[in-house]
């Protein structure tokens, strides 16, 4: 840093060194949006400038417009965007111009390389937007005054290399100037019409007035507080794209307006795609809450459930008082009424959405289902709403999907409950022992393969009356199979030969099962694993092997086929020595089928024995 008697000079990061060296020289598509970026920010400070005018009086000319002007000037070949915000002062100008894009660099330079380095859909997600000036920019001048009456205007300067300076400088008005040296190759921007269109494209719902010359180049019109019907799909897109910075289409726009129990209007939107980082616990989430069209904060994370944030948009109260603070939005009894009848609506409109295009629901199902499972095991008010909303793999169509309220319409005469298995992933919930009993029945049971299922079923435990019970119960009650007399039952064990065989098991296993008996269930299996309390505690085991922690092996009961050909062959083999590693190998199997083996790699070793012993000659 060097310093003279007003002016200081400053090194940028080595991020953000580089990051400048790629948007100079590597990114030329769409150079476009550094008006939308700069735009953007402008219309931030209003928004902050707008706000703090609401408690505080004393704010630098109280009087002047809030509003965003752009001049151009060809013969000096410079851009100026100028604002009446809530400008900056020398420490300020520092924070946000100079080491403030720090960690957002680190991201949007992980992000170019993921993306390939002509990507400029990104810049902006990451607060590195100002940057993008320097697609265009020989030298960049940021001329700021503070809201604050005494604080000292200060000017930033920058050519995008290695260093920046601050200089005290002259300007008596409230906001920030910031002049533009374009390239030679960015004289395109030295027409009012070329910035109109870049206006219009990504700037139209700006809130203030954007002049360009003598005109003012946007609508302004809050598009949330139109009409649905006079919104064409085109505008509900580009405003999409103009608060997100997603260029992809929305899945779902949700527009809507109410006047009791609080008056409010809403323009919400399901993206095209799940934000992986809506997973992680510091997402910085919510819509953006406004009390009479003026912006109170940024990201509401208490307006909607956090099951639904997913969701992004704006909602705008006419009830909340303006001079709210955003501390306290949250306890504000107007709050809590305007989350109640926003989430209601949005559930609406997933609702309708359901019942309108089934397809494409699925598609909405594929990517936020995870969030709506959530919704049920958190949101008690709307659990039962939510439950309709569900989907699920299913005996019946493994690869499609079916809602509770077609699983109960598919129930066979004299079943009572809604029958579901848990399992590792579909092709082993396919091949399950404890399916064998409904297919005879023709009873469809739910298929559940993700960790959060075991949470749901226990969090739900009835939908239409019918109760969810776990098809591995080893106390079921079901309808009386049909019997088909051209496929008579194999013979069975004999009773003195099964009953020494179940003692034998219940030696080598010890106390690794709670019991071992007959199965009256089986019909293909040698084997199942069953237990008489199929509950929250008896699915956890799964969940903690999924997410890779310790658990303690549950203690299961396993039923044996007396009919299938390898029960009758290992009540024959006696005190065998091979007999044993067969008895642990049928109980291990049964654990993997479960998806609850802690380490099947250790049955490598007794399988190759079993396979020796059987191709051993004589």
């Amino acid at each position: 840093m060097t310093t003279t008697a007003h002016s200081q000079t400053y090194e940028f990061r080595a991020e953000v060194q580089q990051l400048l060296h790629i948007l100079a020289h590597a990114l030329y598509t769409d150079r476009e949006i550094f008006i939308r970026e700069l735009v953007s920010n402008a219309s931030d400070a209003l928004n902050r400038l707008q706000f703090e005018q609401l408690t505080n009086q004393a704010v630098l000319d109280p009087s002047a417009s809030l509003e965003i002007r752009i001049k151009v000037d060809k013969d000096a070949k410079t851009l100026t965007i100028s604002d009446t915000g809530i400008g900056m002062n020398r420490d300020e100008m520092i924070e946000n111009l100079g080491t403030i894009a720090h960690s957002g660099a680190m991201s949007f330079l992980k992000a170019l390389r993921e993306k390939g380095n002509t990507n400029t859909e990104i810049i902006g997600q990451f607060g590195v937007g100002f940057y993008s000036v320097f697609m265009v920019a020989d030298k960049v001048s940021v001329t700021s005054r503070s809201f604050r009456a005494d604080d000292q205007a200060v000017t930033w300067t920058s050519d995008g290399g290695g260093t920046y300076l601050i200089e005290e400088a002259d300007k008596s008005s409230r906001g920030t100037d910031i002049v533009i040296h374009l390239k030679e190759d960015a004289d395109e921007f030295l027409t009012d019409y070329r910035v109109e269109q870049v206006i219009k494209k990504h700037s139209n719902y700006v809130a203030f007035p954007i002049h360009v010359g003598d005109k003012v180049a946007n609508a302004q019109t809050a598009l949330w507080r139109r009409s649905k019907g006079e919104v064409k799909e085109e505008e509900y897109q580009n405003f999409y794209q103009q608060l997100t910075y997603d260029f992809g289409k929305p899945m779902l726009s949700v527009h809507f307006s109410a006047d009791a129990p609080v008056q409010f209007y809403s323009l919400l939107y399901v993206p095209s795609k799940l934000d992986r980082g809506l997973l992680s616990a510091d997402h910085q989430g919510g819509p953006r809450l406004y009390a009479r069209k003026v912006l109170i904060q940024e990201h509401a994370k208490d307006l909607l459930p956090e099951w639904m944030r997913f969701l992004t948009g704006i909602v705008d109260s006419e009830d909340l008082p303006l001079n709210i603070s955003r501390e306290t939005v949250q306890s504000n009894r107007i709050m809590a009424r305007l989350k109640a009848t926003v989430s209601s609506k949005v559930i609406g409109e997933l609702e309708s959405f359901a019942e309108r295009d089934p397809e494409a629901y699925i598609t909405f199902w594929n990517e936020f289902g995870r969030m709506i499972k959530e919704g049920v095991i958190t949101d008690g008010s709307h659990k039962e709403r939510l439950a309709k909303l569900l989907r699920f793999h299913s005996s019946r169509s493994p690869e499609g999907w079916v809602s509770l309220a077609e699983y109960v319409s598919h129930m066979v005469e004299r079943q009572k409950d809604i029958y579901y298995l848990f399992g590792d992933d579909l092709k082993t919930l396919a091949h399950s022992p404890h399916l064998e009993v409904f297919k005879a029945r023709g009873i469809e049971v739910l298929l559940l393969s993700e960790p959060i299922d075991g949470f749901l079923v226990n969090a739900l435990g009835v939908f239409d009356e019918k109760k969810l019970h776990n098809g591995a119960d080893a106390e079921l009650e079901l309808p009386e199979a049909p019997q088909n007399p051209d496929q008579p039952a194999a013979e069975p064990v004999a009773e003195s030969s099964l009953n020494t065989l179940i003692e034998r098991i219940k030696e080598v296993l010890g106390e690794r099962v709670q019991d071992v008996r007959e199965s009256k269930v089986l019909t293909e299996s040698p084997a199942r694993l069953s237990a008489s309390d199929q509950g929250f505690g008896a699915d956890m085991a799964r969940v903690y092997k999924l997410l890779d922690q310790e658990f303690d092996l549950p203690k299961r009961i396993l039923e044996i086929n007396p009919r299938h050909p390898l029960i009758h062959n290992l009540a024959a083999m006696g005190e065998n020595p091979v007999a044993k590693a067969v008895i642990e190998q049928l109980f291990e199997s049964a654990l993997l089928i479960e998806g609850i083996h802690p380490n099947p790699v250790e049955m490598v070793g007794r399988i190759q024995a079993i396979m020796e012993a059987a191709t051993r000659t004589r």
